[in-house]
C-alpha cells in the first residue's frame, strides 16, 4: 500500500488549473485518464467485465464525464453499462456532454428515468454523480438516486469521492453512498482519510490522471506514486 498526503479540495482545484493552464493538459485528456482508470477498478473489482452488468450513475459536472468515459471502456470490454443521468441531457456541461454523445452513437443504453433503471439486476454501481466541489446534502434526483444505490444491496464503486461525503471534513451529508471501493484522482482529499468517513469511503485507491511530477514534488510527494501501477490502494 502507497502512503501519500491528503490535501484540500482547494489545493486540488489549483491542481486542476495548473494542469490546464501551466501543462497544458486539458480536462479531457483528465476525464479519459479518470474514466479509463475507473472501468480498470470496476474490471478488477468484478474479477471480470464480459457481460456484466455495470449501472452508471451520472451527474451533469466532470465527475460525471468520467463516469460516461467508464461506460465507454466498460462497453467496448463486453460488459453490458446502462447510464442514469441526474439531470435532463441539455443541462449536462459541454465535455461530458461530448461524452454522451459517443455513448449513445455506441448503442449504450440511457433511460429516461431512474424507475427504467436495474438497481435490482445489475453487478456493480459506479458513482460518478458529484465530485470534489460537492457541498452540503445531495438534492432531487441526486439524492434520490444515492438512496437507491444504497438499498440496493449491490457493491458501488465511488469516483474521486462517495456522493454525499464531505470533501474536506470527512462528514456524511443526508443522503451519502456506501462505497465499497472509493477510486480518488490526483491526491486523496482530506475528507477520505478520516476515520469516521471509513464506513462510507470502503478500500480508497488512487488513480493516475498524468498529475506532472513537478506538481506532486511540491505537494510533498518525494517518490513516483505510479512507479508499479496506474492505480494503487492507499494506505490507511
Amino acid at each position: 500500500m502507497v502512503r501519500v498526503p491528503a490535501i484540500t479540495t482547494e489545493q486540488m482545484a489549483e491542481v486542476d488549473r495548473r494542469m490546464i493552464g501551466e501543462f497544458h493538459i486539458d480536462l479531457e485528456v483528465m476525464m479519459e485518464n479518470a474514466g479509463r482508470a475507473l472501468a480498470q477498478q470496476a474490471r478488477r473489482l468484478l474479477g471480470k467485465v464480459l457481460r456484466e452488468r455495470v449501472l452508471v450513475l451520472v451527474g451533469q459536472g466532470n465527475n460525471g464525464g468520467g463516469g460516461l468515459v467508464a461506460a465507454r471502456h466498460l462497453h467496448n470490454w463486453g460488459a453490458r453499462p446502462e447510464v442514469l443521468l441526474s439531470s435532463a441531457e441539455e443541462d449536462i456541461k459541454e465535455i461530458p456532454s461530448k461524452q454522451l454523445k459517443i455513448l449513445k452513437s455506441m448503442g449504450v443504453h440511457v433511460p429516461r428515468s431512474s424507475r427504467e433503471a436495474e438497481f435490482a439486476t445489475c453487478s456493480l454501481i459506479i458513482d460518478a454523480l458529484l465530485g470534489y466541489n460537492q457541498r452540503g446534502n445531495p438534492k432531487g434526483e441526486i439524492a434520490q438516486l444515492v438512496r437507491r444505490a444504497s438499498g440496493s444491496g449491490k457493491p458501488v464503486l465511488a469516483l474521486d469521492i462517495p456522493t454525499g461525503l464531505d470533501p474536506n471534513m470527512g462528514h456524511a451529508n443526508e443522503p451519502c453512498i456506501r462505497a465499497s471501493q472509493t477510486l480518488t484522482l490526483g491526491l486523496p482529499k482530506r475528507g477520505l482519510c478520516v476515520r469516521k468517513a471509513k464506513p462510507y469511503v470502503g478500500a480508497l485507491f488512487l488513480a493516475d490522471i498524468s498529475v506532472p511530477s513537478k506538481l506532486y514534488r511540491e505537494l510533498g510527494v518525494k517518490t513516483p506514486i505510479f512507479a508499479t501501477d496506474t492505480i494503487v490502494k492507499l494506505g490507511e
